[in-house]
């Protein structure tokens, strides 16, 4: 009888290690490296990507079977040690099954199962098929009887709703890594800043319309050659009558092109060559977008019209801005500059007090990034409308704010415009 009882509780501990393992494994396996092997043809990965989808049967499966085994065992040796010591048997089977589920049962399954996630997942994927078919209709009493508790409280389940989040498991293995050393920062901000762009919209990266270089139409053809010759970029906005009016977008090769035919069609002195020209005959049709269109998809559609260059409208189709396939790339693998820019330089340098002189319009992410800081960007883009928002006025030059752990200090105030701020860490100073 001893022995009987002694081989059914080891047998109950081992399908109660199983369970604990299983459900270890199949939680914290990474979907990626299951995907990786599923790919591969190994039919454990495949089994196992396919029990996972359904979270909430799985759970219920393993945490009743688990229960199950555990209660059954921890009975049995209460029954037997009680009739080999009679009532101190009771507290002496508690102690010794607490012990034996602690560590066989519980720890030692789990540990291994962390450490092997993904081949233990491949290896219990097929047998938690079966269990869970089984259990099914156990299952589905339980889930319907929890729902109608939470539902008295005034909570809801999502039974549809899956544990694991692709997104948020690169984001996390990726910040992880980067922490341990084992990924490089810049890796890190080009794979996060890739992810991101569905969750931003144009108007948090564009260029403010009083930043935009743009062009009068009305203007004699000589004055404009000299002012696409002597600008650093290469398309510019055409207007007639006031900057909100823009009436196309002019290509410097394009014009440079028109002038040398111009030039040289044999008919006149090339010296001649901007009395006929016409700017508009260049000029492209001006492409506009709304200023809520998400990053991603804009970048889809200048890759679908092979075209850079879109002006941002807010709903009522007044001019915001302006942005480019540049800006979109630099939310990805940082700032490119090039011989033409003319912006200052993005290098970061702290002061002897451990400050930063930060230009106002630069953005919150782009600070973000570029010290590994962790400012909020919910209420402003910029650093200068961070500051606004949280004075709840636009402060005067040399006044200091402290606020998200960081010293702020409006160093130069141009008109309603924060143009310069000296910024640190609170606990730096």
């Amino acid at each position: 009888m001893v022995l009987t009882f002694a081989l059914a509780i080891l047998v109950l501990l081992v399908f109660s290690a199983f369970f604990s393992a299983s459900e270890t494994a199949l939680t914290g396996a990474s979907r990626a490296k299951l995907r990786n092997r599923a790919d591969r043809g190994d039919p454990g990965a495949i089994a196992a990507i396919r029990v996972t989808r359904d979270s909430d049967r799985l759970i219920g499966a393993i945490l009743l079977g688990n229960n199950v085994m555990n209660i059954l065992s921890a009975s049995l040796a209460t029954a037997l040690f009680t009739a080999l010591f009679g009532a101190s048997g009771v507290a002496l089977a508690t102690a010794v099954m607490t012990v034996l589920v602690l560590i066989f049962a519980e720890v030692m399954p789990k540990s291994y199962a962390i450490a092997n996630a993904e081949s233990l997942a491949a290896m219990v994927a097929r047998p938690m098929t079966v269990v869970m078919r089984l259990l099914s209709p156990i299952v589905l009493v339980v889930r319907a009887i929890v729902r109608a508790i939470l539902r008295v409280f005034g909570l809801q389940s999502d039974p549809d709703a899956n544990m694991f989040s692709v997104h948020e498991e690169i984001a996390g293995a990726l910040s992880i890594g980067a922490a341990s050393g084992t990924v490089e920062k810049e890796d890190r901000d080009r794979l996060l800043g890739a992810l991101d762009l569905g969750n931003r919209t144009v108007d948090e990266i564009m260029k403010h319309r009083s930043e935009i270089q743009m062009i009068d139409g009305d203007l004699p053809p000589a004055t404009i050659l000299d002012t696409v010759l002597s600008s650093p970029h290469t398309r510019l906005p055409l207007y007639r009558g006031e900057r909100e009016n823009v009436i196309g977008v002019i290509h410097a090769k394009d014009v440079l092109r028109a002038v040398h035919a111009s030039a040289y069609d044999g008919k006149g002195e090339p010296a001649d060559a901007m009395r006929d020209f016409d700017v508009m005959a260049v000029a492209m049709k001006p492409y506009f977008v709304p200023d809520t269109t998400g990053l991603d998809e804009q970048m889809r559609e200048f890759l679908k019209r092979r075209t850079h260059f879109a002006l941002v409208v807010d709903e009522y189709g007044a001019l915001r801005g302006l942005i480019t396939l540049e800006d979109i790339i630099e939310e990805i693998v940082g700032e490119i500059a090039d011989e033409h820019d003319t912006e200052a330089d993005h290098d970061l340098r702290p002061g002897p007090s451990g400050d930063y002189l930060i230009d106002g319009a630069m953005t919150i992410r782009d600070l973000n990034r570029a010290l590994d800081w962790n400012l909020p960007d919910d209420e402003a883009n910029t650093v200068a409308g961070l500051v606004i928002h949280m004075a709840q006025s636009i402060p005067a030059q040399g006044q200091v704010f402290s606020f998200h752990g960081y010293r702020f200090e409006v160093v130069t105030r141009r008109e309603n415009r924060i143009t310069k701020l000296r910024i640190r860490p609170l606990a730096a100073v």
